[in-house]
């Protein structure tokens, strides 16, 4: 079974960077698709971005395509998200998750594995 702890996260001013990793117990690390959601508050969760097995495909949400980038280090179990160019609305609690299949992982499917989120706050 693999577990997922998340860091990484901070406050930034708008217009800055911050980096997110998602480090992951277990094995079978490359046996996962991985990806990034987030929550704002008083919002549902959204998706953010995921990533396939090998890090061959990756796909992004509207909100956060050409400023952030999604990577993983198979070797070192952990998954990124690259966040710059940060706007006050990208300030939420971002989760790592993890499935089997990259498949539609913006459709509101049920993903197999949850971190426990990190905060992320963009000042203005």
């Amino acid at each position: 079974q693999v577990q997922l702890v998340e860091s990484g996260g901070g406050l930034v001013q708008a217009g800055g960077s911050l980096r997110l990793s998602c480090a992951a117990s277990g094995r079978t690390f490359s046996s996962y698709a991985m990806g990034w959601f987030r929550q704002a508050p008083g919002k549902e969760r959204e998706f953010v971005a995921a990533i396939s097995r090998n890090g061959g495909r990756t796909y992004f949400a509207d909100s956060v395509k050409g400023r952030f980038t999604i990577s993983r280090d198979n070797a070192k179990n952990t998954v990124y998200l690259q966040m710059n160019s940060l706007k006050p609305e990208d300030t939420a609690v971002y989760f790592c998750a993890a499935d089997p299949s990259y498949v539609s992982w913006s459709g509101g499917r049920h993903l197999e594995l949850w971190g426990q989120g990190t905060l992320v706050t963009v000042s203005s």
